[in-house]
């Protein structure tokens, strides 16, 4: 099978596990230390506003605690998001109301978060769909304008920039991906950005119990008396990572340059192999100063096509797939009228575009591809 979704490990992951094991010291210590300070220096923000937590979806309900909504609050979400976005803000006590996006982008556009802000919003909560910024500029200066905070979902953008600023640093707090099918794995793991001092030395108390130090769990006690005493302000969960899976990030995010570059020539290899086919639609250009990290290869064709074309592939070992499924779709969040996620809904399909495709696997993509859309789209367009 072509998986759309692969992870890229090696003997230098193996090696880094190995030496932790050594260690004989597997939980939250050094390595997790190191690998949040590596994370913050490459999205350019201090290493104390950074921490590694055991997934992104931890990342999202933290940041969502943190900002406090309740009952009668409102958090502004994409429909075309991961279930995790509408999950966070119902756990959090509010109630997400979803914004269109943009039906070639699947990104929303400032006109679409206006347009649902109302005086019960209490944050707004960005997608960065594929990895594409989209309008994260004009967002944020929204936001910073009504006094809203914005949460950036970072979670398919590891390296996405505009205009050399990286997504993930331009909202309040963001979070980031490192489970098995994102471009560099932990296995399991995530990143949670916290722009405020305060809210994130309260973010890193959270994330473990609650407790004020860490140290009077782990053999790192400085020699303080009964440092075993608990000191508790207020409670809070076991979100954190740990040194085995952080020296695999470590790892990897040294490694990521090359992947994002083996996928931005295997995203090249798609345009030029299907620019030609009838009734396809590629993905739509990057404005001026984008750049995005190619976690999705998204081609767009009708419906009833689209579906057809995807067992089809399925058939011959191709697998695609579609995501993500409109939120504003499902009966526990309500619904909405969004015709632009509807329509990307209907009609996207993600071909597999992970960095350890080989030339000869993108070519056997596309042909497939091609023949399975012209079987379909050419003959009905001549008649």
């Amino acid at each position: 099978m072509i998986n759309v979704f692969q992870p890229d490990l090696g003997q230098a992951e193996l090696a880094a596990i190995a030496e932790t094991f050594a260690s004989n010291w597997v939980g939250y210590g050094p390595r997790s230390a190191r690998f949040e300070a590596e994370f913050a220096a490459h999205v350019g923000v201090p290493a104390e506003s950074m921490i590694f937590l055991n997934s992104a979806t931890s990342g999202l309900f933290l940041a969502v605690d943190l900002l406090g909504p309740g009952p009668g609050d409102e958090v502004v979400v994409p429909s075309q998001g991961f279930v995790a976005n509408a999950n966070a803000v119902l756990a959090g006590g509010a109630r997400p109301v979803f914004c269109d996006v943009d039906p070639r982008t699947l990104n929303p556009t400032v006109s679409d978060v206006e347009r649902v802000l109302g005086p019960r919003t209490k944050a707004v909560m960005l997608l960065h769909y594929g990895g594409a910024p989209g309008d994260v500029v004009a967002i944020a200066d929204l936001c910073r304008r009504r006094g809203i905070p914005l949460i950036e979902d970072a979670a398919c953008a590891p390296v996405s920039t505009v205009d050399g600023r990286r997504v993930g640093s331009f909202g309040d707090l963001a979070v980031w991906s490192f489970d098995s099918r994102k471009i560099i794995t932990t296995g399991d793991g995530g990143m949670l950005y916290v722009r405020d001092p305060d809210l994130a030395r309260r973010a890193n108390r959270l994330a473990y119990h609650g407790l004020q130090d860490r140290s009077s769990f782990t053999t790192a006690a400085k020699g303080a008396r009964r440092w075993w005493d608990l000191h508790l302000d207020e409670p809070g969960r076991r979100l954190i990572g740990n040194d085995m899976t952080a020296a695999i990030g470590s790892v990897q995010l040294a490694r990521l340059p090359g992947f994002v570059r083996r996928r931005r020539q295997i995203a090249q290899a798609y345009d030029d192999l299907l620019h030609d086919v009838g009734g396809l639609r590629l993905p739509a250009p990057l404005p001026a100063g984008h750049t995005t990290s190619h976690y999705f290869y998204a081609v767009q064709m009708p419906e009833p096509v689209r579906d057809a074309v995807a067992e089809e592939l399925l058939g011959q070992h191709i697998y695609t797939t579609f995501r993500y499924a409109p939120l504003h779709r499902v009966p526990i969040f309500g619904g909405a009228d969004l015709p632009g996620t509807d329509e990307a809904a209907r009609t996207t399909l993600l071909l597999p575009a992970h960095q350890s495709l080989s030339d000869a696997e993108v070519r056997r993509v596309a042909e497939a591809l091609r023949t399975a859309v012209e079987r379909r789209l050419v003959p009905a367009r001549a008649g």
